[in-house]
């Protein structure tokens, strides 16, 4: 029998999502409606409402949707927002993120993530997202400064560079820490170099290029 992707997408915000309370009613709507089926990779289709991450490639995965309901809802973001985010991946945090926000600047370092993220996000009918290839740890400078920066992979520390995207009010949130147990943390700019940092809850995602732990040697 062939599942039912909208009555599947349904429960999966009743049943997984809000009870992880997620209780803001746009980011229940975004999940509802953005069709995550869409944006996993097709061998996993089946798989599109599991509470698992979803293997991407290069060693990467899409966050469990009870992980990205709690994203979407500590960002906080207003329709006139501005959105930076670092990690790319299927394209499906970008669309909610999109659909919640007036522009989302999206970065990957993976060229054909950028590719395929693109070609779904079209077909979405997402017209006020931006994609771009480009390592952020290190090397990729953005144009202007944010609203909201959202990290989808881990670091062990947090760059300093990420701090000075956010707009006075604005809102880091990262994950940060060393496998198998990180913290997913707000970080919001209250101005003159100070930043009020929030932990929310412990998750274990693969880290972004760059930001891995340092290596330790063993005799």
């Amino acid at each position: 029998m062939a599942m039912n992707f909208d009555q599947a997408r349904q429960n999966m915000v009743e049943n997984q999502v809000r009870p992880w309370e997620v209780l803001d009613g746009r980011v229940l709507d975004v999940l509802r409606h953005v069709r995550r089926e869409d944006f996993v990779p097709p061998a996993h289709r089946q798989l599109a409402f599991a509470d698992l991450n979803l293997p991407l490639g290069h060693g990467e995965v899409m966050m469990k949707p009870v992980i990205e309901g709690r994203v979407l809802q500590a960002l906080e973001l207003k329709p006139e927002d501005g959105v930076l985010e670092i990690g790319t991946g299927s394209g499906f945090l970008t669309a909610c993120l999109a659909s919640l926000a007036a522009h989302v600047t999206s970065v990957d370092v993976h060229a054909d993530f950028t590719a395929s993220a693109g070609e779904r996000l079209k077909a979405a009918g997402i017209t006020n997202a931006q994609l771009l290839t480009g390592e952020a740890v290190n090397g990729w400078q953005p144009q202007g400064t944010f609203d909201a920066v959202v990290v989808t992979g881990a670091v062990y520390r947090i760059p300093d560079r990420f701090l000075t995207w956010l707009k006075p009010g604005g809102r880091l949130l990262v994950v940060r820490g060393e496998s198998p147990v990180q913290q997913v943390l707000v970080l919001t700019h209250e101005g003159n170099g100070r930043y009020r940092e929030e932990s929310l809850f412990e998750t274990d995602l693969p880290y972004l290029a760059h930001a891995e732990p340092p290596r330790r040697f063993v005799f």
